[in-house]
């Protein structure tokens, strides 16, 4: 019986990722919150095969891809790690059919015809898609996201599609924003994300945060990061996303 090769231990990684967790437990415990509540989601966009492997082997279990041409042959090179997979890129109309069979997450719904397309492309053999919906809460016309007006009506209609599971809520802040921006951001998800409960809607996920303003996430209340830099390192150039024939 052949053994399964041992993969090598990515030293880089492994010194990166114990830094990661240390900044999310100091950030957790300055501010009464327990670590388990937050789940650290590896942006392994532009990274290789092998070093996703390493991560996998280190004990990381949730993948996030922007670029779904790019991350097909990586999930199938991962077949056997017991990983789930997040798109939390911009979702493209020619792209839907391959992330509904290739993904577990979806990150950025901001409109119901692509919540419909999803659902509607969706095996239904299959788990349901679990998906957020991404809000632009500092109005940036350079990123997407349903304004906050637009969610509870998107968020109501999405509860009606049938293969999709409706988790939480999303959100991306400016870069380099200065840490009053960084709060004053995450804190206006955090109501909107209470205020959405109350309604009895029963989101469990608030997907905020990355390798620069992680802390301010951590105090605001994010249950989902999204880290890619502070783990990988400089990230590489990725492919484009050409669209399959």
């Amino acid at each position: 019986m052949l053994s399964t090769p041992q993969i090598p231990t990515d030293i880089a990684l492994a010194g990166r990722l114990q830094a990661v967790r240390a900044r999310i437990e100091a950030a957790a415990i300055a501010f009464g919150r327990a670590t388990a509540g937050i789940t650290l989601l590896a942006v392994s966009k532009g990274q290789p095969v092998q070093r996703l492997q390493a991560a996998a082997a280190l004990g990381l279990t949730e993948f996030g891809e922007n670029y779904v041409n790019e991350a097909v042959p990586k999930i199938k090179a991962l077949a056997g790690h017991k990983v789930r997979w997040h798109f939390i890129g911009r979702i493209q109309a020619n792209k839907t059919r391959l992330i509904t069979t290739h993904f577990d997450w979806v990150h950025g719904i901001d409109r119901i015809a692509v919540a419909q397309r999803l659902s509607e492309q969706r095996d239904p053999q299959m788990p349901p898609l679990n998906v957020c919906v991404q809000i632009n809460i500092m109005f940036e016309q350079s990123k997407g996201g349903c304004a906050v007006a637009s969610a509870p009506p998107l968020l109501d209609a999405i509860l009606a599609l049938p293969n999709l599971k409706l988790r939480g809520l999303m959100c991306m802040l400016p870069y380099a924003a200065s840490e009053q921006v960084q709060h004053d951001g995450f804190g206006r998800m955090r109501k909107l994300f209470e205020q959405t409960q109350r309604r009895g809607i029963p989101l469990d996920t608030l997907s905020m945060g990355m390798s620069d303003d992680l802390e301010a996430a951590v105090v605001e209340g994010t249950t989902l990061l999204r880290i890619g830099t502070a783990l990988f390192g400089p990230r590489p150039q990725p492919p484009p996303d050409l669209a399959l024939p």
